[in-house]
């Protein structure tokens, strides 16, 4: 004979399934704010806020006579006239067409190489490629700007040596390749490392499947990892959008030992610093940085629409 469970007062099995109580649903839906609080906070405080007020300084203009007066757009209007900006965007916009392409592909093949597994002391390699990112660039741009010097850097003492002219890595037409070597050797480690994590989430069944059909390493990365590596690409290529056109460390550290080439407006960012810190024109200031802010959306927005458009066709 077995035993039945026991009902309750109601004729309810206990052992039945029981429904969530609404004040625990209620709890766990009010979590969720909770957690996102302190991001929001630090949100508005440190981004939202400044940005706020960087807008509303922008609408006005320190006067000798008269004060601060409020002129709306008149300082929008004087910078999209402004040649010094001009040509400063237009610097950093090559240097992000020079630049950005050389150390997104040295990234790549990197990431490739250390994915293949045929390196030894990968680990080590990974390590000492990824270095330079650590090393501050106030030190990166110090240090290369040793090696470049023109009377004292090792480049110019070995050509002497040899009897070759010196070459001068901070003349005006080499001046921009060499802070594209600067940053290139301190961020391909960094762009390296996104790539190789987003290799390494690859399921190993496609490459054992794409072996037994006959396909080599060649074909392997060409069909299987570089698809792969799209939207870890397109996370790269946006970081150099924002970090080419932001511009700054570099050209200001070598300003000091290239003071005939390198200016006050040499690239935007390093513009608007000027105008803030030196010039005492913190109106304007702001202007020129949301200017260069709305070039950077525009850039970013047309990179995302043209690697949509691309993987859409």
């Amino acid at each position: 004979m077995t035993a039945t469970p026991a009902a309750s007062p109601k004729g309810r099995r206990r052992d039945g399934p029981t429904r969530p109580r609404r004040g625990g649903v209620r709890r766990r839906r009010s979590a969720g704010p909770l957690f996102v609080a302190p991001f929001m906070a630090l949100f508005l405080l440190l981004f939202v806020a400044p940005l706020g007020y960087a807008a509303y300084l922008s609408l006005f203009q320190e006067r000798l006579v008269g004060g601060t007066a409020f002129v709306g757009l008149d300082n929008y209007v004087r910078a999209l006239e402004d040649p010094q900006l001009i040509h400063g965007v237009g610097r950093v916009a090559l240097f992000f067409v020079i630049q950005v392409p050389v150390m997104l592909l040295l990234a790549l093949a990197f990431a490739l190489a250390l994915d293949s597994g045929l390196l030894r002391l990968s680990r080590v390699i990974r390590l000492g490629i990824f270095v330079p990112y650590a090393v501050p660039s106030v030190v990166a741009a110090l240090m290369w700007g040793y090696l470049y010097g023109p009377d004292f850097g090792p480049f110019a003492q070995l050509s002497r040596e040899l009897g070759l002219p010196a070459p001068d890595f901070l003349s005006d037409g080499w001046m921009l390749g060499s802070l594209a070597n600067i940053v290139t050797w301190e961020f391909v480690g960094y762009n390296m490392i996104i790539l190789y994590a987003a290799l390494r989430t690859i399921p190993t069944e496609l490459y054992e499947a794409a072996a037994v059909d006959g396909a080599g390493a060649w074909r392997i990365a060409r069909s299987i990892k570089l698809p792969a590596l799209r939207s870890a690409l397109m996370l790269t290529l946006l970081f150099s959008v924002i970090g080419s056109f932001q511009l700054f460390n570099e050209p200001n550290l070598l300003m000091k030992v290239a003071p005939d080439v390198i200016s006050s407006s040499y690239t935007a960012n390093l513009y608007a610093y000027t105008l803030a810190f030196t010039g005492q024109q913190v109106n304007y200031a702001a202007t020129v940085s949301f200017l260069l802010g709305l070039v950077i959306v525009i850039v970013s927005y047309a990179v995302l629409l043209t690697a949509n458009r691309r993987r859409t066709s």
